[in-house]
């Protein structure tokens, strides 16, 4: 295959590139659910012990955008793949979506995370035209409603005592950004660069 030009490429910033989830992307997927803190702050339970087969039929469902939730790895300039995450709960009507993310363990800290929202906040906001972005963090998720804040998100509420997981009920903090507000988050980025 001839090499590509980045250059203009739009799924990418100075650090991290976003591409579609491949069918070989199944390791990757295999070996973070052994990861049993993040898993839980990612689906609110404790998952069964982990399959090969289970994680190859992941990937293989998820590759080339063919279902509804937008899978995408995300992967450093050089190609080294550092987590995943996905557009999905997209609402065309009433314009509303949310993002999950899961960064691999030896690369949680450095930013990647962040980038890779900023990429699919750009996308859902200024290309499919919807106007709100919704989440919800898991109680303790520090490292997460951190991120939530850094891109822009407001705090909109509580949602008490909605996840059992280890032998207590927990609350789900909820976040929101709306368009308008993003654009405000990307004026000021553009000002503290220059």
């Amino acid at each position: 295959m001839r090499d590509i030009d980045y250059s203009n490429y739009f799924w990418q910033d100075d650090a991290i590139r976003l591409r579609a989830t491949k069918p070989e992307d199944w390791e990757g997927h295999y070996i973070n659910r052994f990861d049993t803190p993040a898993r839980r702050l990612v689906d609110c339970l404790v998952e069964l012990p982990p399959t090969v087969a289970e994680a190859q039929a992941f990937s293989e469902s998820h590759a080339g955008f063919g279902s509804n939730r937008l899978m995408f790895t995300m992967e450093t300039l050089g190609g080294v793949p550092v987590g995943g995450l996905n557009l999905n709960s997209i609402d065309e009507r009433n314009g509303t979506f949310s993002i999950g993310i899961q960064v691999d363990r030896d690369h949680r800290g450095q930013g990647y995370g962040t980038r890779a929202i900023h990429i699919l906040l750009k996308y859902a906001f200024f290309e499919r035209r919807l106007n709100k972005f919704n989440d919800a963090v898991l109680e303790g998720n520090e490292a997460s409603a951190a991120m939530m804040r850094k891109v822009g998100c407001v705090q909109e509420g509580v949602r008490r005592q909605i996840v059992y997981m280890n032998g207590r009920y927990m609350d789900m903090i909820l976040f929101g950004l709306t368009k308008e507000e993003y654009v405000e988050v990307l004026k000021k980025r553009e000002s503290a660069s220059s």
